[in-house]
């Protein structure tokens, strides 16, 4: 083969093949400064290096540890080469160019299939003059549509977990094991079975050999397909430890938060005291002050000296919190809680489960326009032995929900939504089960806790 065609038709091929995936792959990685003339100097440089490669081909391109070495050093230049146009980790780097060349080659080899069946029937036995013209015509229609398939199918699952770039470097390194031994295979493949071939490439006499083409290529998809299936389980395993971490942190800070509420709660009923006390010792020596303004006085402040009493000091803490709130924001909050019933939580998942409970609730119904609207129900109580809890609050707009969780609706998704989840996650850890569902404008959750889960215990209480 003439230098010209190896370097055009084969070298520049597969790089354009591979960049192609890079790209579909690389819009979540951060770009470095002067990008475009980045990449342009990077691509500048590849093509200089793909000459002597085509050269190293026509050379030793016949030999299956010469083509493979050839095809992992265009593989290793184009990751130094989106390095140089990335700011990101050397590691995420190669992940990423990994799963491309995955994916290329798994869509270079699905064409094989095709083109072997192709071959082996006579199909395009009548193209004649124009056969290179048909062939690239069909492998460039066949190129764009498996490439689709593959970002869709396989590639864009794993788009979102990236921006976390917390990689299992064991799965990676097993991925480019994978990889390599993939690409070994192919160069073998390519080289024994073109010798195999009579009446033009991937053609056979013998069917047995178009049975083996064919195995290799099947295998070879298989080996491409675990890589990006590896990939995927590696950033979801990854993005799962984060987010359960971050709920471990949520609980504990949630712990704290109560201890802070609970003094500085105690701290307004104190001073309310104290204020009330000196309003009515003004009003009884006359300094001056009416008897109406001391009472306007003591109604402004009432809100401030009221408790609630579930029998649950944790849950009295907190109920009184949002009490507080829900008066500031014209927002109705009805409680009913038997609160003596949850002696079975520990303090912090107490505290997180219905904080998030309320938070969740009081935000929704905050944004509803209309003020009578604007009504958040809770219920906790016992039927028999099994605990209920229940709560119900108008919302605006509309909920979408993904694993019988409502997906959160601010615009900053990365860093909400945790609220549901850890929700669940503190009823599972209790052996309780958790539903959600919207309907006519009302969002309701309920959370039923098994017998062996509740430890009885008496106490009661109520608030409007």
């Amino acid at each position: 083969m003439e230098i010209g065609f190896v370097y055009r038709a084969i070298i520049l091929e597969f790089l354009f093949e591979l960049y192609v995936f890079y790209f579909l792959i690389a819009g979540k990685l951060d770009r470095a400064p002067r990008f475009p003339l980045r990449f342009l100097a990077g691509a500048a440089a590849m093509l200089a290096v793909a000459f002597p490669v085509a050269c190293f081909y026509q050379t030793f391109g016949g030999n299956v540890w010469g083509r493979s070495f050839l095809y992992l050093f265009l593989f290793a230049a184009s990751v130094l080469q989106m390095g140089f146009c990335f700011e990101e980790r050397r590691s995420t780097v190669l992940f990423c160019c990994s799963m491309a060349y995955a994916a290329q080659n798994m869509t270079y080899k699905l064409f094989l299939l095709l083109w072997c069946g192709l071959r082996q029937t006579g199909v395009c036995d009548g193209w004649g003059e124009r056969f290179e013209l048909y062939y690239h015509l069909l492998y460039y229609i066949f190129f764009f549509a498996a490439a689709a398939a593959v970002y869709f199918l396989l590639v864009r699952r794993l788009l979102p977990y990236l921006s976390n770039r917390r990689l299992d470097h064991g799965l990676l390194a097993l991925s480019l094991l994978i990889l390599g031994l993939t690409v070994i295979l192919c160069s073998f493949e390519d080289i024994y079975f073109d010798a195999l071939s009579v009446g033009g490439e991937n053609r056979f006499e013998v069917w047995e050999y178009f049975v083996l083409r064919q195995t290799g290529n099947c295998f070879s998809v298989i080996c491409c397909a675990v890589v990006l299936l590896l990939s995927f389980k590696t950033v979801e395993a990854k993005e799962l430890q984060q987010q359960l971490a971050y709920l471990r942190h949520a609980i504990h800070q949630s712990q704290r938060q109560y201890e802070i509420s609970k003094d500085t709660i105690d701290l307004i009923n104190v001073k309310c005291h104290d204020i009330r006390y000196r309003l009515g010792t003004m009003a009884t020596a006359g300094e001056g002050v009416t008897a109406e303004a001391v009472d306007d006085l003591q109604k402004s402040i009432s809100i401030y000296d009221s408790a609630v009493e579930t029998g649950n000091h944790l849950l009295d803490v907190l109920l009184t919190e949002k009490s507080l709130y829900c008066e500031q924001h014209g927002i109705t909050f009805s409680c009913m809680a038997d609160g003596g019933r949850l002696s079975f939580l520990r303090d912090g998942d107490l505290y997180c489960l219905f904080g998030n409970i309320i938070d969740n609730a009081l935000e929704a119904a905050r944004r509803v326009p209309d003020r009578e609207r604007r009504v958040v129900n809770l219920v906790v109580k016992a039927r028999g032995d099994i605990l209920l809890i229940q709560e119900d609050n108008y919302f605006e707009g509309e909920l979408t929900f993904k694993d019988g969780l409502p997906l959160t609706t601010k615009e900053d998704k990365g860093y909400h939504g945790f609220g549901t989840q850890s929700i669940r996650m503190i009823v599972r850890q209790y052996g309780g089960e958790m539903t959600a569902s919207a309907e006519d404008g009302v969002f309701h959750l309920n959370i039923l806790f098994a017998p062996e889960s509740v430890s009885p215990a008496s106490g009661s209480g109520a608030t409007e």
